[in-house]
């Protein structure tokens, strides 16, 4: 089981980090209150992603949460003010956790791989679907409620679980605010494995840090590929493929993995 430190949270709570080789362990960290969002854990979260990208040494985000539950969703009385001024508790130039391309931010470009339990609702489920690869426990209770608060999801619901399920699928769960299990929610594709509770980060942990050992820069390309297909279309993805490959293919990376393939050994990748 994989040995994470933490400290006691604030009452407002907070996001713990720490480095395990080139992975960066981001925690949500305010079980007390089941995890619910407070504007400095958003804030928090924005610099733990951004310091992510910014590190060479970090290849790849593993995002969890400490307690039984991954989160209840928003804590609406410390966020309504935000939400009633329109605005983001997040900095502006830090990279945007959900991102979906909003303007003024950074947008994320190296993977992150997320371990979800218990409880999961409405900013629990967008910042899953915002990130590459999760794993949920089998426990997981999952809900999009925003209209039963009177408000719509803005986290990037909207957006990613039609994409993922069909609109149909995506209707279904955003306009009745129901319950669903991880069943439900590997069959719609929000989710991409499902584990007994309790293995969920370490199998989080183990897929990153296989692609932690991949060549960094292949697989950031790789991800902004995939990435631009979904949201700009295939020719746009395709023009990238002489271009992208021609850098990657004169890196030190790629001279690596051709003496590992002769040498019939693992590469040993720097992301030059």
């Amino acid at each position: 089981m994989t040995n994470i430190t933490t400290t006691t949270p604030p009452p407002e709570g907070n996001i713990d980090t720490q480095v395990i080789g080139h992975v960066l362990l981001i925690g949500i960290n305010r079980p007390a209150k089941r995890n619910g969002w407070t504007p400095p854990m958003f804030r928090q979260l924005a610099e733990a992603y951004t310091r992510l990208d910014d590190d060479p040494a970090l290849r790849v985000g593993v995002l969890h949460a400490f307690g039984d539950h991954f989160t209840a969703g928003l804590d609406l009385p410390a966020v309504s003010a935000y939400m009633q001024r329109g605005e983001k508790a997040i900095p502006e130039g830090l990279v945007e956790p959900h991102d979906y391309g909003l303007p003024g931010y950074r947008r994320r470009t190296k993977p992150m791989v997320v371990a979800v339990k218990g409880i999961c609702f409405t900013v629990g489920i967008e910042l899953m679907l915002g990130a590459d690869i999760v794993v949920a426990a089998d426990d997981c209770r999952f809900s999009q409620m925003e209209v039963q608060r009177g408000i719509m999801a803005t986290g990037g619901a909207t957006l990613r679980m039609a994409e993922r399920a069909g609109t149909g699928n995506a209707l279904l769960h955003l306009l009745t605010a129901d319950e669903f299990g991880s069943a439900e929610a590997y069959r719609l594709n929000f989710v991409q494995k499902v584990v007994p509770a309790g293995q969920e980060l370490d199998e989080a942990l183990a897929i990153a840090q296989r692609i932690a050992a991949q060549a960094p820069r292949a697989v950031v390309a790789t991800r902004l590929n995939v990435l631009k297909a979904i949201e700009q279309g295939q020719a746009a993805a395709v023009a990238d493929f002489i271009p992208v490959q021609k850098e990657l293919a004169n890196s030190e990376d790629a001279a690596e993995g051709v003496r590992a393939f002769v040498e019939r050994r693992p590469a040993q990748f720097s992301g030059r």
